[in-house]
């Protein structure tokens, strides 16, 4: 059979070259965590977009998933889950229960879903709450819990969590993210700086308090409240 160069519709074992590409190229621009670059290159994220962008799955790029939101890039999310794990880590090398506000298509819970013990991930459009759902069946991931509900209040009988982290950006970090957070864990969004442009905020909370160290500039969905 001759070798196929570009990204085949079909499913399972085709897209394994073109994933360890996008992983190569993820190590390339700096990416170092082991864990995270390997759960990159299990979740298959052409199953998490439409069939008519299935060849532009493994590219850094965003992509639209309807309703007005995005799939983030690749490296964007890599970064986020890498930043997770510098603050948040267990004794056992995994994320311990992780809170993620905007589930989307539910691309980012499945890697998640290979990185920590549990994962509670809150999505407050339904459209694509029952999307996610649909496309995380067959992942058959019995510690990711899909949620419909305000993200900005975030999901407290499921806390204190280890991690949080935010597919959308606001003015301010909530309030209840940070109560929901235990004591030693990190907390990746982002948010809007003055002057209105979005950069990538560390949270650390300590038993002396909270620490917040502004990164990279990155360019979100605005955060919302309520559902629709």
């Amino acid at each position: 059979m001759p070798a196929k160069t570009a990204l085949p519709s079909g499913v399972g074992l085709d897209s394994r070259a073109v994933r360890a590409r996008m992983v190569h190229k993820l190590a390339a621009q700096g990416i170092s965590d082991a864990q995270v670059l390997a759960a990159m290159g299990h979740v298959e994220r052409h199953r998490f977009v439409d069939t008519a962008l299935v060849n532009q799955a493994y590219e850094d790029t965003s992509l639209p998933i309807g309703l007005g939101q995005t799939i983030s890039k690749p490296n964007v999310v890599a970064r986020m889950l890498e930043l997770l794990r510098q603050g948040a880590g267990s004794p056992a090398g995994k994320l311990g229960r992780v809170l993620e506000i905007g589930t989307g298509c539910g691309y980012q819970a499945a890697v998640l879903g290979a990185l920590a013990t549990e994962v509670y991930s809150i999505e407050r459009l339904r459209g694509l709450h029952d999307k996610a759902r649909e496309n995380l069946r067959a992942f058959r991931l019995a510690n990711v819990h899909l949620l419909f509900g305000d993200g900005m209040v975030g999901y407290a009988k499921g806390a204190p969590y280890a991690a949080i982290i935010a597919a959308a950006g606001g003015e301010s970090i909530p309030a209840a993210w940070v109560e929901q957070l235990a004591i030693g864990g990190r907390l990746v969004a982002p948010m809007h700086m003055a002057g209105g442009a979005q950069a990538l905020v560390v949270l650390d909370k300590t038993p002396q308090g909270v620490t917040q160290t502004v990164l990279e500039a990155v360019h979100f969905v605005p955060l919302k409240s309520g559902t629709s």
